[in-house]
């Protein structure tokens, strides 16, 4: 994690060069408090990074003498084809839909739709093909 922690503290060195112009070539007080907050939010990111990284053991490519076979092993579980993201998108959908139109009826349909189509995006991998 040192080599995010240095990214990010590249990232921290940039804004606050440019924060100081920005103000002073724009003197736009929304851009320039956008600037001052994404400067803490990389310095924060940095630390955070740094001070994990001081105390942990480094992974492979934190070492110099680090191979590829080292990082090699389970990176998790990716999960296979799915349609319950397409069934939540479209419900939603149909949600924003009404409340524009201001059809309340339609609302609550999709609302019941789109908790049929979450509980299904959620309980996908309990049943069926896929369950583990």
């Amino acid at each position: 994690m040192k080599a995010e922690a240095w990214v990010f503290g590249a990232c921290t060195a940039f804004f606050v060069l440019v924060t100081p112009a920005y103000w002073f070539i724009a003197g736009d007080p929304t851009g320039t408090a956008a600037l001052v907050m994404t400067t803490l939010l990389a310095a924060l990111v940095a630390f955070y990074l740094g001070f994990h990284a001081s105390r942990m053991e480094p992974r492979p490519e934190d070492r110099i003498d680090g191979e590829i076979a080292d990082g090699a092993g389970e990176l998790g579980f990716f999960p296979p084809y799915s349609w319950w993201p397409l069934w939540c998108g479209l419900t939603l959908g149909v949600m924003v839909y009404a409340v524009a139109m201001g059809t309340w009826w339609l609302f609550i349909i999709g609302a019941g739709l789109g908790v049929v189509a979450l509980s299904g995006w959620i309980f996908e991998y309990y049943l069926g093909e896929h369950a583990h």
